[in-house]
């Protein structure tokens, strides 16, 4: 066993990244860890300087290469029942245990852990390190870095998301846009109803309508994914003061995880047509009622071809050929707009990930080095 990659991600379980704090600690840690072995790095700060991508290349200039890319941000503890202390790496039992060991400072840490192997080499192709913040959330900081990318003439060929996989290869995952709407009525009092409109009632009729459009999507199947058709789900409501008061606001998320080729916008304009409809009819009672949508987040699909040669490559990189879709999303599909062919295979498994007493296998650690191992010799000059 690789006991630097054991000693690495003790250092990164003790940084609570949980995406609504910052992630400044846990990136200044891996920019010194790669200036004292040479490597700079340049960082990407979010609108109020509190959370940061990190970029950072070694070997020899040009475009190209290889990129290695994981998040840093890591889903809360809260409301949680854990048996080990969240924030501090466990061995027990084959496993290190600790929020964000599968997803996914386990790659992180393997990635950390073979720098030096790829220093080493030398490398004919440059190696590129992406290391993001609020993946969690809807994949927002990476687009910084994604833009960066796009504009460089130095940009990657090839990138390698390490999400936890089992370290079998993944080509494709589902988009996923999520929006709010915000329902504005007028409020009375409940024995007076007619007077006002009642917020949560319109609120129930555009999710109603969200039900028929989300049945319409699943007429379109893809076996390669699973569920083989895009979904559609209302996630959160809120409304309403008290029952003798007809609710003057209300507002509902819903998100929508669409297959490679599907436009999600077709069922967000076909919702705020309804809405259309339904506002003349809010509108003779109170001048002011509104409905308004707001997008959330919205990161594309990825649907990369199994049988490129990056595709065969991993497969013996990583020891498998048997390469699968995923249902949770990625990074992934920003990347591979850009240009830059993008492929999903990392240790640990997604059935611990965000959940208490999340742990990676060490199995999964070796295998996951050994992967880079293989990578590296690969580049090899």
């Amino acid at each position: 066993m690789n006991n630097t990659a054991r000693d690495i991600l003790a250092v990164l379980l003790a940084f609570d990244t949980t995406s609504r704090e910052s992630n400044l600690a846990l990136i200044d840690w891996i920019a010194d860890f790669l200036a004292a072995r040479g490597i700079p790095s340049q960082r990407f700060y979010n609108e109020d300087g509190g959370k940061a991508n990190l970029y950072a290349r070694l070997g020899p200039s040009g475009p190209g290469g290889v990129m290695l890319s994981g998040h840093t941000d890591v889903v809360p503890v809260d409301g949680q029942n854990w048996n080990v202390p969240p924030f501090t790496l466990t061995e027990r039992d084959g496993r290190y245990y600790g929020r964000g060991s599968a997803d996914m400072k386990g790659f992180i840490a393997c990635v950390l852990a073979s720098v030096e192997a790829f220093l080493e080499a030398p490398l004919r192709m440059p190696l590129h390190l992406a290391f993001s913040y609020d993946e969690e959330v809807g994949c927002l900081g990476v687009r910084s870095l994604v833009a960066h990318l796009e504009a460089s003439p130095e940009k990657p060929a090839l990138c390698l998301i390490g999400e936890p996989t089992e370290m079998q290869p993944v080509y494709g995952h589902k988009g996923k846009l999520a929006m709010r709407c915000c329902v504005e009525g007028q409020a009375c009092h409940s024995a007076y109803a007619p007077q006002g409109v009642n917020a949560i009632n319109y609120a129930a009729k555009l999710i109603n309508r969200l039900d028929v459009l989300g049945e319409t999507l699943a007429h379109h199947e893809d076996p390669r994914f699973s569920p083989a058709f895009s979904t559609l789900q209302v996630g959160t409501i809120h409304g309403g003061a008290a029952l003798n008061i007809v609710p003057q606001s209300c507002w509902f998320d819903f998100e929508i995880r669409y297959l490679p080729g599907v436009d999600p916008e077709t069922v967000t304009a076909s919702l705020a047509e309804y809405a259309q409809q339904l506002l003349p009819q809010m509108r003779r009672v109170a001048e002011r009622s509104d409905i308004q949508f707001q997008p959330l987040s919205h990161y594309p699909g990825l649907l990369s071809d199994p049988q490129s040669d990056f595709a065969r490559g991993l497969a013996q990189w990583c020891g498998s050929d048997n390469f699968s879709t995923v249902a949770f999303g990625t990074e992934g599909g920003l990347f591979d707009e850009v240009g830059v062919a993008t492929l999903i295979c990392g240790p640990g498994s997604m059935a611990q990930g965000h959940k208490p007493d999340e742990y990676i296998s060490i199995a999964q650690i070796e295998r996951c080095m050994q992967m880079l191992e293989n990578l590296c010799a690969w580049m090899r000059d």
